[in-house]
């Protein structure tokens, strides 16, 4: 059976866009996790993609859709959120033991999160908000940056950059 692309109300659409880039940072990480690429570049990508994409997309997740915090599954996304923060904290304390593994948990975090987010959240909030709230989401989602360009300069993930640097 052929899964159909899901149709995202086109005021969600800058947020969707993000997830396109949430989901090749974990393929990304699972990539250079198979190359056994030196775990400190993949933290120092880690903590990159934190502080210049996934931290702001959280923010305005929170700030635009998660407003019912009582509703379980705004809940899940909030505490779906916590986990990854908490996972990138985690990472960044461990020894190098482990980094592999942790790396590899962030990503199946942040996947899991992320198809949650677009095949059962979004669609929820889209049938849960009004026209009119949507609007005003989508409003304000255009008028700030969400074009998930990346130009982070050591790229791992790349077979014929893996291992010179």
């Amino acid at each position: 059976m052929e899964k159909k692309p899901i149709k995202r109300n086109e005021n969600l659409v800058p947020v969707s866009r993000e997830h396109h880039a949430t989901l090749l940072f974990c393929w990304k990480l699972r990539t250079g996790v198979k190359a056994e690429t030196e775990p400190e570049r993949m933290i120092r990508y880690t903590n990159w993609f934190w502080l210049n994409h996934l931290q702001s997309h959280f923010a305005t997740e929170e700030k635009l859709l998660f407003i019912d915090t009582e509703d379980e599954m705004v809940k899940k996304g909030l505490a779906d959120h916590q986990r990854i923060l908490a996972k990138i904290n985690e990472i960044n304390v461990r020894s190098n033991t482990r980094t592999y593994p942790l790396l590899l948990e962030l990503a199946t975090l942040i996947d899991d999160h992320t198809r949650y987010e677009e095949r059962q959240l979004f669609p929820y909030l889209e049938e849960k908000f009004s026209e009119l709230e949507l609007g005003k989401i989508g409003e304000t989602l255009h008028s700030e940056d969400h074009d998930a360009v990346e130009d982070y300069d050591d790229e791992f993930w790349a077979k014929e950059k893996r291992n010179h640097l």
